[in-house]
């Protein structure tokens, strides 16, 4: 029965780190884009400077 004397406290004092963190990532944007990662995994990136992967041709050494 005396541990309750401990375990209240520490959890109460647990549940109030937990809501402080929750709300610093609501304040700072943690949650506003939900489906743009979601979305951009299945993008393709395109190669830089060039404009089709499949009309261009291999440089041939002679």
């Amino acid at each position: 029965m005396d541990i309750l004397y401990l375990l209240i406290p520490l959890s109460l004092v647990f549940v109030a780190v937990i809501a402080v963190v929750f709300l610093w990532a609501v304040k700072n944007g943690q949650f506003e884009d939900m489906e743009g990662p979601a979305h951009r995994i299945l993008m393709d990136d395109e190669l830089p400077g060039s404009s089709s992967s499949l009309s261009s041709t291999p440089d041939k050494k002679e």
